[in-house]
Order: C-alpha cells, then sequence, then structure tokens
C-alpha cells in the first residue's frame, strides 16, 4: 500500500508529458469503443427473436397479396445478407408471390420455434401459397419446416433447394463438424474474434472459389455487429451434423427443385444432387439445373443476380403456373 502514492505520482507526471492531441484521440477511441460495444449489445438482443421479415415489391404486393416465398437463409448468413439474397431474386420471384425471409434467432436454431410463428404467419397474412427457397443448408431446414407444416395441414408448393446438402457428409470440410459440433455440445461458445480468424482462414483455403473482395466482404461480416451469434451458428453446425432427411415426408403436393454447380466446393454436387432424388422421388421434379459460370459456385445469387435469375425463371415458368388458388389450407 506504501507504493501507491508514488504510482499515482509517477502516473501524474506522464500525463503532464501527454499531448492534448493524444489524450483526445484516445478518449475519442475510447468512446467509439463503448458506443461499438452499445450498439454491438442492442443488435444482438433485438435479434434474440425469431423474425419473418418482409422484402417489399409493389407489383408483388399488389398482385399476390396471399402468396409468399420464403427465404431460407444458409449457414451464417446474417438478416441483411438474407434480405440481400432474396432482393437479388426479387425480380424473378415476385412474379409469383410476394417476398420475405427467415431471420433466425441468436439464441439458436430451433425448428419448433420456426414452424410455430410461421404457421401464426400463414393465420394472420392469411397465405394461401406458399413457396420456400432453401438456400444452401437452408434447404435441410425448409425441408423439415415443411415436413413439419404438412402434420398440421399445410401444404408448401414447391421448394427450391440452392445447392443444400442432403445430409451432413456432402460437406466436403468435415473438419467443420470436428471443432464446432463438438465445442457446441460440449457447451463452449466460439468468441466472436476466433471465428472472424477461422472465417479468414477457411475462406483463404477456398480463395479459388472467391474473389479477394468477396473473401473481406465475408469476413468483416462475421466481425460485425450483424453477424449471426456464435451460438446460432454452432447450432446451426449442429443440426446439419445430425441431419436425417430420412424422418421426413412432404407428401404428393410438395414439388422439389435442385439447382447447383459441380465446381462447389462447399456442397458436394455429385452427392448431393441425387440424395435428395433417392429421399424425394414423388416430389423431385428437377435436378439438372446448374448456376454455370457463377463464382463463387455454391449457392450465390448475391454474387451472380443475373446467372441465378435466369435459373429460377426457367423454373417457375415450367413448373409454378401464375397463383390462382389456395395450395395451404387454412387454419384456426
Amino acid at each position: 500500500m506504501t507504493n501507491d502514492p508514488e504510482r499515482l505520482l509517477t502516473y501524474a507526471h506522464g500525463l503532464k508529458g501527454m499531448s492534448r492531441r493524444r489524450f483526445l484521440t484516445g478518449s475519442a477511441l475510447g468512446l467509439a469503443l463503448a458506443t461499438d460495444l452499445f450498439v454491438t449489445r442492442q443488435i444482438q438482443e433485438a435479434r434474440e427473436e425469431f423474425t419473418i421479415i418482409p422484402v417489399e415489391d409493389e407489383y408483388a404486393d399488389a398482385t399476390f397479396p396471399n402468396a409468399r416465398w420464403i427465404l431460407f437463409p444458409g449457414y451464417k448468413t446474417s438478416w441483411e445478407e438474407g434480405v440481400w439474397i432474396m432482393n437479388s431474386l426479387r425480380p424473378v420471384l415476385s412474379r409469383r408471390a410476394r417476398l420475405a425471409v427467415m431471420g433466425y434467432s441468436n439464441r439458436g436454431l430451433d425448428i419448433s420455434t420456426i414452424v410455430g410463428s410461421l404457421r401464426r404467419y400463414i393465420r394472420t397474412q392469411q397465405i394461401d401459397t406458399l413457396y420456400f427457397y432453401g438456400h444452401s443448408f437452408g434447404g435441410m431446414v425448409a425441408v423439415e419446416v415443411a415436413s413439419r407444416l404438412r402434420e398440421v395441414g399445410i401444404d408448401v408448393r414447391f421448394i427450391l433447394l440452392d445447392s443444400s446438402p442432403h445430409d451432413r457428409f456432402d460437406v466436403i470440410d468435415q473438419a467443420m463438424f470436428d471443432g464446432v459440433v463438438y465445442l457446441y455440445e460440449a457447451g463452449y461458445r466460439v468468441p466472436t474474434v476466433l471465428r472472424g480468424s477461422y472465417e479468414l482462414a477457411e475462406r483463404i483455403v477456398h480463395k479459388n472459389e472467391r474473389t479477394w473482395s468477396q473473401i473481406v466482404d465475408q469476413t468483416l461480416e462475421q466481425l460485425s455487429p450483424l453477424a449471426p451469434s456464435s451460438v446460432l451458428i454452432q447450432s446451426q453446425a449442429s443440426y446439419i451434423f445430425h441431419y436425417n432427411v430420412a424422418r421426413f415426408s412432404l407428401g404428393s403436393s410438395t414439388e422439389l427443385a435442385f439447382i447447383g454447380n459441380p465446381n462447389d466446393g462447399t456442397v458436394d454436387y455429385a452427392t448431393a444432387r441425387p440424395g435428395w432424388a433417392a429421399a424425394f422421388p414423388d416430389s423431385m421434379v428437377s435436378a439438372d439445373l446448374i448456376t454455370e459460370g457463377a463464382l463463387p459456385p455454391h449457392a450465390s445469387p448475391q454474387w451472380n443476380p443475373l446467372i441465378y435469375q435466369a435459373v429460377v425463371r426457367e423454373l417457375q415458368q415450367e413448373f409454378l403456373p401464375i397463383p390462382t388458388g389456395g395450395a395451404v389450407k387454412s387454419i384456426s
């Protein structure tokens, strides 16, 4: 304790020698950090609840008030990127229905919550026609949600699987499960900073799939306050790890289409495509359309909108006539 006054005097002498500019700069940086932490906490807390995010389109909103295309975002996809993806597809999808994006909760992936919220959404919005767009891992979620909705008398008219794995073995980087899932199920959470480093390393390893600009953008997104929480990301990885497509039934009223790219370095196109077809032989209506020329080749409508719009337009023209009646049974 006797050394405390001496330390204070030494510290005060150091402050006297500090320039006003350095002091103000340090204060500003501290304030910015405090503000960033506050904003981050506010954003993360606001996203603890599952949300269905509407994407406005004047034509679709006026023409198809009771039909919806709902996007199920992929692994590690933020709410903002989900909306970006839907907007990239909006010129085509809006010709069949209004648009919405699933905003997963930062508390973790919970299919029962998604199904319950979607049932209320269908009822309050008076929706009679449902189309699902499964973006990468989101295709797995879309299929399970459609199967569980069918159990309560609600049919999904069409599910589009965009490079979706049908089980964990379709994921090329199996090392992801060794760490992420093990830590999650053991009760450990991955800090955001470490996750950002992992993101950068993962994308550099697969740099042939992306431009350097895309690598930087995607890495920074995972470090921003808008990024999905580590809990959500780890729960998504666990979901993929335990996914069993044999548990689900779509029935003859739901049509299924798979699109992908043979150059996909994330999901094995050669196994995912026949895997879905074998799981739902009565529902699969198309599995031959390729997103040729897309970079990255895996589930990237936001980076390659014209390529994806052409593929989706062809599917809609062949399998989705303009809605005229109800494909979804009313529920109380």
